[in-house]
């Protein structure tokens, strides 16, 4: 065992103090034996300090003198260390490390049989880059999981890289696509793309008044809406015109002209809800489409499943990722369908913290009850402060990578107990692609650099010098393209 420090003042069963000649790595895993255990540990509050050089030193040439009698030898480096368990069972001991106590690194073979038992490979320790780290697949889809990041910091990556490993298991994941970023991702099992078109057959008549934009204080718009919805519903189902929406305004209409002494109230209710059809007719045309299939029957087991909603407003936006999860959760139940893993970028956007939507309440509900029936969460955000907390602390697993404003740190460590100060220190400093992975579908936390996704994605900043010298030559190509147009015209009228 490398001798990495020893043990320093007081302990407890979960930290103590240590001191140590040499710099281990922030994250890094140890070990500790006493009292007849082996107990793992990670470490964490790293600092550097001299006996000598203290504080209270003002004058940089007294710093020099110093430095000059000592050297460097006589610094050292103080830090602590988290027990995590008793490195066979992950119990945390009852007793804590005497001072004196060795503090030793971690050997390949015991991270290996911690890390190296999952069903999905997400990437290696950053500590001990040898060292690959695999996750439960199971405990991640019943358990539900988030990953959280600002823009660039490689959330999309992760989430290919665990769409990857899901289709490596003939998984069914699903893939709700905020920026049309993984429509034409390279999986190994190939993307099966579903556009956004909605059958409004198999609308609820909440989810078609969200549509409509017909709020919940108006109610006898909502009340002649819903007539004319159930009447469309009927008609279209017992053989008349395909066209539902133009049914909706037909009953809209006939009602308006049936009324008998309508207050004024009742008027401008109901020529306020037609005219709200009539824009959603324009609006949505092309996209709401009584021919289409029900999304459900379109969705691929062993495919990346991508909802393309890349050019959808997000009223259209939460209204089918809504409309999805309840069908979902209802067909998991009878049976009907194979377990599913529904990756839900923007998750802010959907399930914000301060407004009520269509898709937080059933994102809220299979976070309480998809466990049960193989219906698995992960919510995708740069923005976790405006996330619902309910929603957050519903995943017990968690992919944190660079976060550097202090508010989303805090709105995250609410949600997760097992986020540390010592962990949530670690966020701003974070590279590109590396994370604290938390949570049931790990033995352990984890600081781990994500494997690379080897097929394309279309996210990602665009080179925007590239555009502007495209742009400059395209119009120089026009414009080249005229003067010689004009120049042989005037040759021919010479």
């Amino acid at each position: 065992m490398k001798k990495i420090g020893i043990c320093i003042g007081e302990s407890s069963p979960t930290r103590v103090t240590f001191i140590s000649k040499s710099m281990p790595a922030s994250g890094e895993y140890v070990t500790l034996e006493y009292d007849g255990k082996k107990v793992l540990g990670m470490v964490e509050g790293l600092v550097r300090g001299s006996p000598s050089i203290s504080e209270d030193i003002l004058d940089p040439s007294v710093v020099e003198r110093i430095l000059n009698y000592e050297g460097e030898e006589e610094q050292y480096i103080r830090g602590r260390v988290r027990l995590l368990g008793d490195v066979k069972t992950r119990e945390i001991p009852k007793t804590p490390p005497p001072p004196g106590t060795l503090v030793g690194q971690a050997d390949s073979s015991t991270l290996e049989k911690i890390f190296g038992d999952g069903s999905i490979t997400l990437g290696r320790l950053i500590s001990s880059p040898g060292i690959e780290v695999r996750v439960d697949c199971n405990t991640m889809i019943t358990r539900h999981l988030a990953i959280l990041a600002i823009t660039g910091a490689g959330k999309s990556n992760t989430v290919s890289v665990i769409v990857e490993g899901i289709l490596d298991l003939k998984g069914m994941p699903i893939i709700f696509d905020m920026h049309s970023e993984y429509v034409d991702a390279e999986f190994t099992s190939g993307v099966k793309r579903i556009a956004p078109c909605l059958n409004p057959i198999y609308l609820s008549a909440g989810e078609f008044k969200v549509l409509l934009d017909v709020g919940k204080e108006a109610h006898l718009q909502a009340r002649y809406l819903r007539k004319a919805y159930s009447k469309a519903k009927k008609n279209v189902r017992e053989g008349g015109s395909r066209d539902f929406v133009s049914q909706v305004l037909s009953a809209l209409r006939e009602t308006r002209e049936k009324e008998e002494n309508p207050t004024s109230g009742e008027k401008t209710a109901l020529i306020g809800v037609i005219n709200k059809v009539e824009d959603f007719n324009r609006k949505y045309s092309g996209l709401v489409n009584s021919s289409a299939i029900n999304i459900l029957d379109a969705l691929k087991q062993g495919r990346a499943n991508v909802i393309d909603l890349g050019q959808v407003d997000e009223e259209y936006a939460d209204v089918i990722v809504s409309h999805v999860l309840r069908k979902l959760l209802y067909k998991r139940k009878e049976k009907k369908i194979p377990p599913t893993f529904c990756v839900i970028e923007e998750a802010h956007l959907l399930a914000p913290m301060h407004r009520p939507t269509l898709s937080k309440h059933w994102i809220d509900r299979i976070a309480r009850e998809g466990r049960k029936f193989g219906v698995g969460l992960c919510l995708v955000s740069q923005r976790p402060k405006n996330l619902d907390s309910n929603s957050l602390s519903q995943a017990n697993n968690t992919i944190i990578m660079r976060l550097v404003e202090p508010s989303d740190q805090h709105h995250v460590q609410q949600a997760s107990e097992r986020l540390s100060d010592d962990l949530l220190a670690q966020l701003p400093s974070l590279n590109i692609g590396e994370a604290v992975v938390l949570g049931l579908m790990t033995k352990i936390p984890a600081l781990v650099k994500i494997d690379k996704f080897e097929g394309k994605l279309s996210g990602g900043d665009p080179d925007i010098i590239a555009e502007w010298q495209r742009t400059i030559k395209e119009k120089k190509k026009k414009t080249e393209k005229q003067r010689r147009e004009v120049g042989e015209l005037y040759k021919g009228m010479g």
